[in-house]
């Protein structure tokens, strides 16, 4: 099977990282939060986009009716 240099090289980097940390996923988000506030690049937030149904979609969507069975009815 084909392997990937650079994505090798990144899952060791990974690993070692965690083992500092004896792989426990709080103490290394804690680590990369910190990491990103002492870092010198700008963050950048975006506002989150909103959803836009058009009406040609609400339109050409027949709601569900609920069917009933006929065991149920009798």
């Amino acid at each position: 099977m084909w392997e990937d240099v650079i994505v090798e090289e990144v899952r060791q980097v990974r690993d070692r990282h965690a083992k500092q940390f004896n792989f426990d996923l709080w103490a290394i988000y804690q680590d990369l939060q910190q990491q990103e506030i002492e870092g010198q690049r700008k963050l950048v937030v975006l506002p989150a986009k909103k959803r836009r149904r058009t009406a040609s979609i609400t339109k050409s969507r027949p709601r569900p009716q609920a069917q009933v069975s006929q065991a149920v009815q009798k």
